[in-house]
């Protein structure tokens, strides 16, 4: 049983989920009040005393198990469609079922109404999620406070943590796990929101009092039909701030003025190359071990060391320097926060080996522009060939395949084109829809290995003294999904046991 599961909650009356959720009663209902003891989407999880909300979803509607849920103990019933429910369940129609049930779950946790919720602190983008909510944390807990964080590698909740099944979960799980972090002291949390997340109103039931946007790229066009509906997707936790809430945008990013212009929040911007950003930087220095980058705010300068290197890392870095600052914390903090915080495992990551005469990174770059800000960064670090072990996963997005290949052929010397997460897919086909990728870089070398062991094997092997190699596409990772098997396998801990070989079988490092 998770952490969170162990949560408990007390019963709640139907009138008070309703009101605190903002849901309106239709009128179908019989005379007084009823109690509901548990909130559930799922059918098989209904109870004696249960409200049932009824989702469409991907495998099934949950329409079509009103009856039996009401056979099962369901005392309400939400619905979002003419559907009809047997008595003496109670009837609640609404617009929308999915943003129903994330409103009423944080009724339901008391994240609106009752005990409150901690501030919160929400990063969407294509890239950066992940770098910009830990370097948040770790400024946070600098300046003195609690801070509790959701995101694609860990759930931290304060009192324990535990690996991520998903970077936003459903809105009954975030709930339960912010109610769980606010109970044992947090007092802030800071989430990875997904475009899924935001399209199936996972947040919904949720107020932040900031919202970050690092950038927009090609991912997940497959999910949501196309570049548009993908920002229209990210645009949606930007629309539902409040007027008191804080808006953080990049305004290097083509589309970061669109990012916000629906929004009634506080708009404050971060960049590089825009010089009419409120929070500007630039790298003064840096080298495979991280960066010295220079921030000029509104109020202060800064001088910040970062662990992680290159142009793209210098954005998270301002991300993280405009939210803070938006949200009160001291210049000092702010800077000892994010110099604090010296590795986010998976994002370039360094697999060290004393003696070791090559640089190898994993990182969990798994889009073309990932990628291409990845090995844009290791490019001018490295003194002789920039190589990279790669592959693209199965069952997803099959356009950016080729995108892929075309950006790591067009800066790395040598690409092993190998299996990420194959899935259900044949890994040699998905190869094969990576290759034209490379047609016209001709200047990097192509190995094809399927084995991703071997290849990353094959890559230490080939390395030279001054070499940089880059594992992508996994990043903290510490599994393989094939077929319908999840097998261990870690990047990072597979190049140091190859590392470790190499040097074993001929002391050549």
């Amino acid at each position: 049983m998770k952490t969170a599961d162990r949560l408990a909650v007390p019963n709640r009356t139907l009138s008070e989920l309703m009101a605190h959720a903002g849901l309106k009663d239709d009128g179908v209902r019989p005379p007084g009040d009823v109690n509901i003891t548990s909130l559930t989407a799922d059918s098989r999880n209904v109870e004696l005393g249960s409200c049932f909300v009824a989702i469409q979803g991907v495998g099934g509607d949950g329409h079509e198990f009103v009856g039996q849920a009401v056979r099962d103990g369901a005392v309400a019933v939400v619905v979002d469609r003419d559907v009809d429910v047997p008595a003496p369940a109670v009837r609640i129609s609404v617009e929308d079922s999915r943003a129903a049930l994330a409103a009423l779950a944080g009724a339901y946790y008391g994240l609106r109404g009752g005990a409150g919720c901690p501030p919160l602190v929400g990063v969407t983008g294509t890239n950066g999620k992940t770098t910009v909510t830990w370097l948040l944390r770790s400024v946070l807990r600098e300046a003195g406070h609690n801070p509790a964080m959701l995101g694609t590698i860990e759930y931290d909740l304060v009192s324990a943590s535990e690996p991520a099944d998903l970077t936003t979960p459903g809105p009954m799980e975030l709930c339960r796990h912010l109610a769980t972090a606010r109970d044992a002291g947090a007092d802030f949390a800071v989430l990875e929101v997904s475009s899924h997340a935001l399209d199936q109103c996972r947040t919904d039931g949720l107020q932040f009092a900031a919202a970050v946007f690092t950038n927009l790229s090609g991912d997940h066009w497959d999910y949501h039909g196309g570049p548009q509906a993908y920002l229209e997707a990210k645009r949606r936790l930007f629309e539902g701030l409040g007027e008191h809430a804080v808006a953080v945008v990049n305004a290097d990013d083509p589309v970061g003025a669109a990012m916000v212009e629906r929004t009634r929040a506080r708009v404050i911007s971060y960049g590089i190359d825009s010089l009419q950003a409120d929070y500007q930087g630039r790298v003064l220095a840096e080298d495979s071990h991280g960066s010295r980058v220079g921030v000029c705010g509104p109020s202060f300068d800064l001088v910040i060391h970062s662990a992680l290197p290159g142009r793209y890392s210098v954005l998270n870095v301002l991300a993280t320097v405009a939210t803070a600052d938006a949200l009160g914390i001291s210049p000092i903090a702010i800077q000892y926060g994010i110099e604090g915080c010296t590795m986010i495992p998976g994002r370039l990551e360094r697999v060290e080996l004393r003696g070791c005469p090559f640089s190898v990174f994993v990182d969990y770059a798994h889009t073309d522009d990932a990628l291409r800000n990845v090995l844009g960064t290791l490019r001018p670090l490295t003194k002789e060939r920039l190589r990279c072990v790669f592959g693209c996963g199965g069952d997803r997005d099959r356009v950016k395949r080729p995108r892929m290949a075309a950006a790591v052929g067009s800066l790395a010397d040598v690409a092993y084109v190998t299996s990420d997460n194959p899935r259900s897919e044949e890994p040699q086909k998905i190869i094969d829809e990576v290759l034209p990728g490379f047609e016209n870089t001709s200047a990097c070398r192509v190995v094809v290995e399927v084995d991703r062991r071997r290849a990353i094997e094959t890559a230490i092997e080939d390395a030279r003294p001054g070499d940089t190699l880059l594992i992508a596409g996994k990043g903290h990772e510490d599994y393989q999904l094939v077929g319908a098997d999840v097998l261990h396998f870690d990047d990072a801990e597979v190049a140091r046991a190859c590392l470790e070989k190499a040097m074993t079988a001929g002391g050549r490092l």
